[in-house]
């Protein structure tokens, strides 16, 4: 299969799995290029990171705006701590060693799990 679809295929995954339950890029695409495409952690996390630069949320947000389910100002300010914060974590990420970087993602998607399994 031509790595363009295969691309695109991960990109609808993500896109549907971000419309749906607001996650996408790191409990999806990460994983994805990792496994399926065997990019190593580093270059698998820079390169969902690249996908946010354009507006790519921007019809699933409107969807969700146009049936009251957005609040403006609270996304504006997660936004500018995220602008920040996204430079922040991608200087010690890259202070980080691939294996243990990749641990501390799948004990993060862990916790997360448990949490959202349990209700709490």
């Amino acid at each position: 299969m031509n790595l363009i679809i295969v691309y695109v295929l991960i990109g609808l995954a993500g896109g549907a799995l971000s419309g749906l339950l607001g996650i996408g890029g790191a409990t999806l695409i990460i994983p994805a290029l990792i496994y399926i495409l065997g990019f190593q952690q580093h270059l698998a996390q820079g390169t969902t990171l690249a996908l946010m630069v354009p507006p790519i949320g921007l019809l699933a947000a409107w969807t969700y705006y146009k049936s009251g389910n957005t609040d403006i100002r609270v996304a504006a300010f997660i936004c500018l701590g995220f602008f920040l914060g996204g430079l922040f974590g991608a200087k010690i990420a890259h202070l980080i060693p691939q294996e243990f970087l990749k641990k501390i993602f799948g004990f993060f998607m862990l916790l997360v799990s448990v949490h959202m399994i349990l209700g709490r």
